[in-house]
């Protein structure tokens, strides 16, 4: 299976979403409000977005039955973890980097929308 890649415009528009929910609610509610706020966003600006999209497990070719949820996938491209904490610990990166391998992806975004300034809550993640 070919790795999928996301397009810098869908990056950015992403981003400039978040900070759109963000400069609204500010920090301190819960994952799935900023989670709903930003599908909105998103889907306004005409982006294909899947809310808690299965990620399926695979071993050896074989299903193991066991699967994860993707906050969003965007233009079936781009992976979209958010998280609500105090500070984004390895654990969140090495998490987003797992969903991207058994997706298939190449890029995500994970943004902590408990940051004061969202810029220092969002990572980058390529792999």
């Amino acid at each position: 299976m070919s790795i999928v890649i996301a397009e810098e415009s869908v990056i950015k528009q992403v981003l400039d979403a978040a900070f759109t929910v963000h400069k609204e609610f500010g920090p301190g509610l819960l994952e799935n409000v900023y989670e709903k706020a930003l599908l909105i966003e998103l889907k306004n600006c005409g982006l294909n977005v899947k809310p808690q999209q299965e990620v399926p497990v695979r071993y050896r070719g074989e299903q193991l039955g066991v699967a994860y949820r993707a906050d969003l996938i965007v233009e079936d491209s781009l992976l979209v973890e958010l998280k609500c904490v105090d500070k984004l610990a390895n654990l969140h990166i090495a998490q987003t980097m797992t969903y991207l391998k058994l997706l298939n992806f190449k890029r995500g975004l994970l943004i902590n929308f408990n940051s004061t300034l969202l810029k220092n809550g969002i990572k980058r993640i390529s792999i």
